[in-house]
């Protein structure tokens, strides 16, 4: 008999092997080292196994671990205050930015992070503009971090529309070095990776990008970048460069398999396809970009050209959630309603983009993303029992894929589990108390609002009208 860490026993294991989804039963999941071993007959398994812990999950189906592929946890400070409103970033999001200190932001980032893995998300792509704060939390609690710093060269100012941004060269420099600094100092360590986050091609120069590119190639990691993310971003690259975004990266060899490509809002198809077969993966945020923008980015062209497309959850100011059970869904349903199709985006395919094909967009697909051998034991339980989940089908059918995406709300995942270490037990999480980190944010929305009250009301965007109205 073979002495190993866990052995997980469950009716239903998605394993998201193959081309589908990989559904196995009869089976139980063997787990040592952190990683997995293998899947053994049910029956078969304590005769061959014995285990310093047997998870027995009599009710529940086990997934990987959903991978949240880009969100910005410290904008969680300000959760609720940027919706409903054009030019979202300057008008709406930008007096309430202005306004929150950096404590703020780490102590909203803290139920950001506790937020997204008590919806099933184990493996968190956060890029901010601070990443220490944001490593070591991710850390205790002991989740896995694809985490980016965000640096940019234009100075920080509310801009009105048609400016030209001020570029300030140091200050985009400064902002390598220092992701330089956190890539020395975090990656490899304890599931953290870091990966390089200039702002946005309309937010640095040319030659910061390219020279952020030598450094990611030279340190095996990846550019995380959004990429054509608006109309803002298109119209500040056209009146610089002459021509629209994804054609200034193609034309200075920006476009190639270390770039992961946020958002895409303002591709063309065929300007997506390029993104695509250039070796580049794919974000998209279908909530946030929804909310913020009203649009529906390419994502389905993006596969189908061959690329890979992770799901993002974003920021809580304009998606209002970090919650990758919600992105299934919605990626799901924005897409059969822009092609006015109900085959287009089936459940199962979104079930990828929040785990396999998921991991393969942020670089991580050989660690993470499906239940094989060899892989780390990053896995998480689906109560079935849950009304959201009831009832269950097996035959001629199997409902449970279409129930997690299209009814479950993240509530009925009970346990979590990162590179076999269990991190969540029955929805409360194991390395931390969880409301301490709650209550540090409750007092901190009356100062900030008090700071942004006057460049709120002086900017009067639509939620400054809202207020006057008595509609908020």
């Amino acid at each position: 008999m073979k002495k190993v860490d866990m052995i997980v026993k469950a009716p239903h294991f998605y394993a998201m092997d193959g081309e589908g989804v990989g559904y196995k039963t009869g089976v139980a999941l063997v787990v040592d080292g952190g990683k997995i071993v293998e899947f053994c007959d049910a029956d078969k398994v304590d005769g061959e196994y014995k285990a310093d812990e047997v998870l027995n999950l009599e009710h529940h189906a086990v997934f990987p671990g959903f991978i949240d592929g880009h969100m910005h946890s410290l904008d969680n400070i300000l959760r609720g205050l940027a919706q409903d409103t054009n030019n979202w970033m300057m008008y709406g999001l930008q007096p309430f930015s202005n306004a929150a200190t950096l404590d703020d932001s780490i102590q909203g980032s803290r139920v950001a992070i506790i937020e997204a893995i008590k919806a099933g998300t184990t493996t968190l792509g956060d890029q901010n503009y601070e990443i220490d704060s944001v490593a070591e939390f991710v850390q205790k609690v002991g989740a896995r971090g694809n985490l980016t710093l965000m640096f940019r060269a234009a100075k920080r100012r509310v801009y009105n529309p048609g400016e030209l941004y001020e570029f300030d060269d140091a200050m985009g420099e400064e902002g390598l070095r220092e992701n330089i600094r956190m890539y020395d100092k975090w990656h490899d360590k304890d599931n953290i990776k870091i990966l390089f986050g200039p702002q946005g091609p309309d937010f640095i120069s040319p030659e910061m990008l390219l020279q952020t590119q030598k450094v990611v190639k030279e340190r095996k990691t990846k550019l995380h970048l959004h990429t054509q993310q608006g109309d803002r971003e298109t119209y500040q690259i056209v009146q610089r460069y002459g021509k629209r975004p994804v054609a200034f990266l193609e034309e200075i060899g920006l476009l190639d398999e270390n770039l992961i490509a946020i958002h895409l809002t303002d591709c063309e198809d065929e300007e997506a396809r390029v993104v695509a077969r250039s070796g580049a993966s794919m974000v998209v945020n279908p909530a946030s970009i929804g909310i913020i923008d009203g649009i529906v980015c390419p994502s389905v062209v993006f596969q189908e050209a061959g690329g890979y497309v992770a799901l993002g959850s974003d920021q809580a100011p304009g998606n209002n959630c970090h919650n990758i059970i919600h992105e299934m869904k919605n990626v799901c349903l924005f897409n059969k309603i822009k092609y006015a199709n109900p085959e287009v985006m089936p459940a199962w395919k979104a079930l990828r983009m929040a785990t396999i094909e998921g991991a393969k967009a942020v670089g991580i697909g050989d660690l993470v993303g499906s239940l094989e051998a060899g892989k780390q034991a990053d896995f998480i339980a689906v109560d079935l029992n849950f009304p959201s989940m009831l009832p269950v089908f097996t035959h001629p059918m199997r409902n449970i894929v279409p129930n997690l995406v299209y009814s479950a709300r993240g509530e009925e995942v009970s346990h979590s589990v990162v590179a076999g270490q269990v991190i969540m037990r029955d929805r409360k999480l194991v390395n931390i108390e969880e409301e301490g980190y709650l209550e540090a944010v409750k007092d901190r929305p009356d100062a900030i609002g008090k700071r942004a009250e006057e460049e709120f009301y002086a900017i009067d965007g639509t939620n400054a009208q809202f207020m006057r109205e008595g509609k908020l």
